[in-house]
């Protein structure tokens, strides 16, 4: 029988054959290239949008899916569907809510065998009860309590995101960085400031910062300046060279004392260059998830953080973005324990 995806929908984008049915010109949704993300959308104008933001960021998002009204094809045969395609490393889902019998039931199962191979990262849209009004003339959707659905995702095994921008932070991090064997995080500073604010973000999320083991500290006193802060968070401070962010991360992230790491690296400090970038990308060698901010404007900063990116390393503007995404990380870790 011929399966009916939509009604209401842009139907498909697949970035490794060009196969696109998305009747918008490419100078208002561009079109991003091919990568190991794959979006299921219920709604059209967020996945076009979110197809043209990708494309401005490089964002490998190899395949878009828009359902619409869901006469026919739901989410769970687009969830199977990315789950059977190698290329797929993790699945991302805008959903405004169900709408026939069975149909939680059925994505909490389909969900569920897919989550230990697969990561599966969700933004459930109509949380409050005017945007659950707006859901049901939009989609036709039930938007539902919200609380059931973060149930759902919960049993599940799905990740939850509380924005689109979240829910593609958290996805490029899964689909890149290995999972973590513990909750233990290595924060490497330029500035104090951003350390302490990554520190903050990490705790609040419930990961931890322990200190550096005294013997380690001790050894990284004589090799980094007399005024840098090595307790973790590492402040190398502003007068920091790119081979101080090496003798700190070759030093702790291969000791079982860390299990991973956020690299904050402000650009705007003299001392440092683009040959950072290789020192960082080296360190992926230890096995351990890394996530970095880079934040600012300028184009040493930009090609920085091009250069990370194209190399498998998550870069973002904020601390606390970086946290989450490395949150997630764990989270999935725990996840895949469970199920």
């Amino acid at each position: 029988p011929v399966r009916v995806l939509g009604p209401n929908c842009i139907g498909i984008y697949n970035a490794y054959t060009n196969f696109d049915t998305v009747f918008l010109p490419a100078d208002r949704a561009g079109r991003p290239p091919p990568g190991p993300l794959a979006l299921i959308s219920q709604s059209g104008a967020v996945a076009a949008a979110i197809m043209d933001w990708a494309a401005r960021r490089r964002l490998g998002l190899g395949f878009l899916a828009n359902y619409g009204n869901k006469a026919d094809v739901t989410e769970v045969e687009l969830l199977e569907a990315f789950a059977a395609d190698h290329r797929v490393k993790v699945i991302t889902v805008y959903v405004e809510g169900f709408k026939y019998p069975g149909e939680a039931r059925r994505f909490l199962e389909t969900a569920r065998k897919i989550v230990p191979k697969k990561p599966i990262v969700a933004y459930k849209a109509g949380r409050g009860g005017a945007a659950q009004r707006a859901v049901k003339s939009h989609t036709a959707a039930m938007a539902g309590a919200y609380e059931m659905y973060r149930g759902l995702f919960q049993q599940a095994g799905v990740i939850e995101a509380s924005s689109v921008r979240e829910m593609f932070d958290m996805a490029k991090a899964l689909a890149t960085q290995p999972t973590p064997r513990g909750r233990r995080v290595l924060v490497v500073s330029d500035s104090g400031g951003m350390g302490i604010q990554a520190v903050d973000a990490l705790e609040a999320l419930g990961l931890e910062v322990p200190e550096v083991p005294e013997s380690i500290a001790r050894e990284l006193k004589r090799e980094l300046l007399p005024f840098a802060a090595v307790s973790n968070p590492i402040d190398v401070t502003g007068s920091a060279t790119d081979e101080h962010y090496k003798i700190v991360l070759d030093a702790l992230l291969p000791t079982a004392f860390f299990d991973m790491a956020l690299i904050v690296t402000l650009m705007q400090v003299p001392g440092l260059t683009k040959n950072l970038a290789k020192y960082v990308i080296d360190s992926r060698g230890y096995g351990k998830p890394i996530a970095v901010v880079n934040f600012g404007g300028s184009e040493l900063v930009q090609r920085f953080e091009e250069e990370l990116e194209d190399q498998g390393i998550p870069v973002y503007p904020t601390p606390d973005r970086a946290a989450k995404a490395l949150w997630a990380l764990y989270k999935y870790g725990e996840v895949k324990r469970r199920l």
